[in-house]
């Protein structure tokens, strides 16, 4: 029986140095050298702290701004090597940039993403319309496919530039932090969006985000680029569970938790707490222990709290002590909080 080849690449990098000039012959890197591939029907997150160099990446691959080194290749070819129209037809970027849309309304906009498919004269074919309208579909902006862009908040302003990028229907699609103006809710419609997008079509989309916990559920691959600008790439889950991720965003007081795939918020201060209890009751207990400065531990200690594995009491012991039974979250900790200034002054 054959083996199914995999598919080539559609984006591919060798020993590329990202940065910028300080002045003609003065160069200034900022990552590098990498190796990259974008191969189609993955979604793949670029994710690092600020400074790391991630838009200045985005902007390379999109040929808005040369290489300081290495081999960039766009299907199979050198993309400095291309013509804007070849380029626009093979990658279409989506980035921060306020666009100054004049008084186009959304669908114009929108139709402005099939130029690189239509002539000379620009006039859009019935298959060009079907794009459009498909995009504005799949974007949620079709509601107001007739407002000015001007009058749409930055929410709306940030899908229509989205469905722009779908209606040009390229294999490759950049977006620099495409989740920026949007609330939970958008943003986790854009992201599911973005990998069914990914998985249907057959496109490569690279997104540069810092919705770090979004990125790690959706990401078909991370870029992991911290300030070394030494770039990790792999799985989330590989990359969380070798301590790359960990590492790319380590600050003073402030751990990844890779359990839970959360950032820690809180330092502790106070005493250990034995936690039992498995579930959705346990998980948002440990949460509230974690805030209150607790250190919630699978092991044996002085203080003990049960959590209920369906409707039912919390249970709290202190060593020596009888249990105690609380109906809420709230009642518990005010209950440890009493329990562990007693231990303290004693």
């Amino acid at each position: 029986m054959a083996t199914p080849q995999q598919p080539a690449p559609l984006l591919t990098a060798e020993d590329l140095a990202v940065g910028y000039f300080l002045s003609k012959k003065t160069p200034r890197p900022v990552a590098g050298p990498l190796r990259l591939a974008l191969w189609p029907g993955e979604l793949v997150c670029l994710l690092g702290p600020n400074g790391a160099g991630k838009s200045t990446l985005l902007r390379t691959l999109a040929g808005l701004q040369p290489p300081l080194g290495g081999r960039l290749e766009l299907g199979g070819r050198p993309l400095a090597a291309m013509g804007a129209a070849e380029r626009a037809r093979q990658l279409s970027v989506v980035l921060t940039d306020r666009v100054d849309a004049g008084n186009l309304a959304v669908r114009e906009l929108v139709r402005l993403g099939r130029h690189p498919h239509t002539g000379w004269l620009g006039g859009l074919s019935a298959h060009d319309e079907a794009r459009v309208q498909a995009a504005l579909e799949a974007t949620g902006t079709e509601a107001f496919a007739d407002r000015p862009v001007g009058e749409l908040s930055d929410g709306e302003r940030q899908k229509v530039l989205l469905a722009r990028a779908l209606a040009q229907d390229t294999p490759v699609v950049l977006l620099d932090e495409p989740t920026a103006h949007l609330d939970l809710p958008n943003r986790v419609a854009l992201m599911r969006l973005l990998h069914q997008l990914a998985r249907t079509t057959g496109k490569a989309i690279l997104l540069s985000t810092h919705e770090l916990d979004l990125a790690l559920q959706a990401a078909d691959r991370t870029w992991l680029l911290p300030a070394d600008g030494a770039l990790r790439t792999g799985t989330p889950e590989d990359l969380v569970l070798s301590g790359a991720f960990a590492a790319a965003f380590a600050r003073e007081g402030l751990a990844f938790d890779a359990a839970t795939g959360t950032f820690a918020l809180h330092a502790p201060t106070g005493p250990p707490v034995q936690l039992v209890g498995e579930g959705a009751a346990a998980f948002w207990t440990r949460r509230a222990l974690e805030r209150e400065g607790f250190v919630p531990t699978a092991g044996p200690a002085a203080l003990r709290v049960t959590a209920p594995a369906g409707p039912g009491p919390w249970l709290s012991q202190a060593a020596g002590q009888s249990a105690q039974s609380h109906v809420t979250i709230e009642a518990l900790l005010l209950a440890l909080r009493q329990t562990s200034n007693k231990q303290m002054v004693g």
